[in-house]
C-alpha cells in the first residue's frame, strides 16, 4: 500500500491555525463550505461519494410506467434527492404530468424532512413521517396504520429506495421487511451511490483523522460514513481511525440516519436538533 497523499489547503498560510474541517458531502459541498468558513474554519472538501442517476435504467422507466397506470395504495419516499431525481427522468420521459398525477392518487409516507420537503416542493403532500426519520420508523408506522383490516397482507407499496446498502450501515431493508409482512412491494431505485473514482483524497482524509490534522469532519448522509470506514479498513488503518474518532476528532452528523454507521461502531457524534446545513456547522465547529 502506498501512503496516501499529504494535505494541501489552497491559498492557506502554513501558519494558519485556525481549526480544519472535512466536508465529506458531494451535493451541497459549497454552501456548507461557506457556513463553516463564516465559522473561523479552514475547510478540506473530500466527497466520500458520488450519487449515479439511473435515469436511463430500463427497469427504473418500466416501474414507473407501471405506477402512473396503475398507482398503488402507498408510495414510501425515502429520500429527497431520490424523489427528486425520479421526477427529473419522468420529465425526462415527458411524463412528469402523468406521474404527480398518479402520486396525488395514493397515499404518500416519507421517511424525513429531506423527502417531505421534496415531496412538497412539487405540490404533493405526504399523508405522515415518522419522527424517527428511519426505515424502522416508516416500518413500524405502517404496522400501526391500520391501512388495511388484515395489516400490511396484500397492501401495494411502492418504495423509492436508498442509494445503497452497505454492511456498516445499520438499516433495515425496508422493501424486504414489507414483503414478510405480506405486502405486494416494488422497489424504485432512482440512484445508487459509488466511491470517487480516485480513491486518493479520501485515503488521505484517513490518514488525516489517524494523524488529528482536522477538527471535525461533516456528513451528511449514512454512505458517507460508511464509505470512509471502508476506506479505512482497505487501508489498514481502521482501527487507529475509530480512535481518533472516539477522541480527539468530532464526526458532526447530520441526523441521527447519517449517524447509523458510526453510532453502530460506538463512536460518538454531534448532531443538530433540526437537519438543516445551517446548524450542522454550528455543531461541527461551535463558537467559544
Amino acid at each position: 500500500m502506498t501512503d496516501a497523499p499529504a494535505l494541501h489547503f489552497a491559498d492557506t498560510d502554513p501558519a494558519d491555525t485556525r481549526p480544519c474541517v472535512a466536508v465529506t458531502a458531494e451535493r451541497r459541498a459549497d454552501e456548507l463550505t461557506t457556513l463553516l468558513e463564516r465559522r473561523g474554519a479552514r475547510v478540506w472538501q473530500v466527497p466520500a461519494l458520488h450519487i449515479l442517476p439511473l435515469a436511463d435504467d430500463a427497469d427504473l422507466r418500466a416501474r414507473t410506467a407501471a405506477l402512473v397506470a396503475d398507482p398503488p395504495d402507498l408510495v414510501v419516499v425515502s429520500t429527497g434527492v431520490g424523489f427528486r431525481g425520479w421526477l427529473d427522468a419522468a420529465r425526462g420521459w415527458g411524463t412528469d404530468d402523468e406521474f404527480l398525477a398518479a402520486l396525488a392518487r395514493t397515499r404518500i409516507v416519507t421517511r424525513g424532512p429531506k423527502a417531505t420537503g421534496a415531496v412538497r416542493g412539487a405540490g404533493l403532500r405526504e399523508e405522515w413521517s415518522p419522527a424517527s426519520e428511519s426505515s424502522e420508523g416508516v416500518l413500524e408506522g405502517l404496522e400501526g396504520s391500520g391501512l388495511a383490516s388484515s395489516g400490511l397482507v396484500g397492501l401495494r407499496i411502492a418504495v423509492q429506495v436508498h442509494g445503497s446498502m452497505t454492511r456498516w450501515e445499520p438499516t433495515l431493508d425496508l422493501p424486504a421487511a414489507l414483503a414478510e409482512r405480506g405486502a405486494d412491494v416494488t422497489p424504485i431505485q432512482v440512484y445508487r451511490w459509488v466511491p470517487p473514482a480516485d480513491q486518493g483524497p479520501m485515503r488521505a482524509l484517513v490518514r488525516a483523522i489517524v494523524d488529528r490534522q482536522v477538527s471535525a469532519v461533516t456528513f451528511t448522509s449514512a454512505p458517507a460514513p460508511a464509505s470512509l470506514l471502508q476506506t479505512a479498513q482497505d487501508a489498514g488503518l481502521l482501527d487507529a481511525m475509530l480512535d481518533a474518532l472516539r477522541t480527539d476528532v468530532v464526526a458532526a452528523c447530520v441526523g441521527p440516519v447519517t449517524a447509523g454507521p458510526l453510532t453502530h461502531l460506538d463512536i460518538p457524534t454531534v448532531q443538530p436538533e433540526r437537519a438543516r446545513l445551517s446548524a450542522l456547522a454550528k455543531v461541527a465547529l461551535p463558537r467559544s
